[in-house]
């Protein structure tokens, strides 16, 4: 489970994040953050680093994400080549750039944030499998996930409101991606789009 900008929204966090190995806050927080940037998962006898970074590009103050990744990186490959950076980022530009940044290093370098799958997964020269934006998981009929008469509301008269997850259809947007293990360069890229009436057609 990668996190974002909203990862100490909910002070709870702070008790237990520690603990917990399957959670993965941005690397690029200062140095002392609780928690950890990168965490490795097996599975039929391979192996997958997981690397989360955060952009600074229109959001919070934070360490260079390129920096950090470098760093990573290297830090990664002394175990695995199989290598997946999930860029939490705002800025279409940073993404991208990250993506050139890391071809050829890490297997895969998917953008979050945005909500909104975009049309631009490749494989970059290199071999790195590359998304703008996967996506989200959630509901599909409000505006970004929350309910849409407040997001409405808030556009309209720009005034605070308290802003709901909307509880319409959801839909699932991914990424599937075919890795060399032997190399850590990807082969296959292919995006997921599914709506819960497709879901429930199956």
């Amino acid at each position: 489970i990668t996190m974002g900008n909203h990862t100490w929204d909910n002070k709870d966090i702070f008790e237990w994040i520690d603990d917990e190995p399957r959670l993965v806050r941005p690397a690029n927080y200062a140095e002392g953050a609780p928690g950890q940037g990168m965490a490795f998962i097996k599975a039929g006898g391979k192996q997958l680093a997981i690397i989360n970074l955060q952009g600074r590009t229109f959001l919070p103050p934070i360490d260079c994400p390129f920096r950090k990744a470098d760093e990573l990186i290297e830090e990664a490959k002394e175990q695995t080549n199989n290598i997946l950076v999930d860029f939490h980022a705002e800025a279409t530009s940073e993404k991208i750039a990250m993506g050139w940044h890391l071809d050829g290093r890490a297997s895969i370098v998917l953008g979050t944030h945005t909500h909104v799958q975009t049309n631009d997964d490749t494989i970059l020269p290199g071999g790195t499998a590359y998304i703008t934006d996967v996506g989200m998981v959630g509901p599909k009929e409000g505006v970004l996930g929350m309910e849409r008469n407040a997001v409405l509301h808030k556009f309209i008269t720009q005034l605070p409101v308290r802003f709901v997850v909307d509880e319409g259809k959801w839909h699932l947007h991914a990424i599937s991606v075919q890795i060399d293990d032997a190399t850590g360069q990807a082969r296959k890229i292919e995006k997921i789009r599914l709506t819960e009436d497709e879901w429930l057609l199956m």
